[in-house]
Parts: structure tokens; C-alpha cells; sequence
């Protein structure tokens, strides 16, 4: 569901950079000042959620196997010191793209650091 959102993110936020990423490990090159911000789909949502506990993703049993690596890549990079915060906004598996747009719009407005 996230990369199909994104034509519709890159128009809705021109002053923000959305970068595609197949794998977790290419994650440390965009940490910015400690941070990280990234969209993924989440198993077991109701509705999008930001998710800023690293160790909660690893730990819980409602996250999908690619959701798993990418926590054990995100609680890696905390303990090695590269990652001092992280915002997860998760958007629910099979959730409707108008609905996940509007949420998703919401909370990035209210999250993101302004331009």
C-alpha cells in the first residue's frame, strides 16, 4: 500500500523527499540528525499509526516478517548509536488507499518538521 500512495505523497508534500526502499539495510544512509521517518505497511492496524518504539516492533507478534527485519535493523542501528529516534508511520495491510491517504496526510502534517 505505501508505494502506492506515493505519486499522491509527492503531490500533497512537494518540499518533502520520498524515497523507495526494497531493503532495510539501505535505511542508515538516510538518517538525518539521529532521525528517521519512513512509511511502511503494518499487520495487524486499524488505522494508520505512527510507531515510534523501535523495541515494541521487534517484540510484537502483530507485525509481519518484513516488519521483523526491519525492526531488528532499526533496534541494530539504536544500539550501535546511528538512530536516536525513528518515526514509523504504519499503514494497515489491505487498508482502503482514500482513507489511508487522509490519515496518513494527517499525521505526516502533524509529525514532519516544517520546510
Amino acid at each position: 500500500m505505501p508505494l502506492e500512495l506515493l505519486p499522491d505523497l509527492r503531490r500533497a508534500f512537494p518540499e518533502t523527499e520520498f524515497v523507495e526502499f526494497d531493503a532495510a539495510e539501505d535505511l542508515e544512509a538516510e538518517v538525518r540528525d539521529g532521525g528517521l521517518a519512513l512509511i511502511d505497511a503494518v499487520k495487524g492496524l486499524d488505522r494508520v499509526r505512527l510507531i515510534t518504539d523501535v523495541d515494541a516492533i521487534a517484540q510484537s507478534k502483530t507485525y509481519t516478517m518484513h516488519d521483523f527485519d526491519l525492526g531488528m535493523t532499526l533496534k541494530l542501528m539504536k544500539k550501535m548509536g546511528m538512530l536516536k529516534r525513528v518515526l514509523i508511520f504504519g499503514v494497515p495491510v489491505g487498508y482502503a488507499k482514500g482513507k489511508a491517504m487522509k490519515e496518513l496526510s494527517e499525521l505526516l502534517r502533524a509529525s514532519l518538521p516544517r520546510t
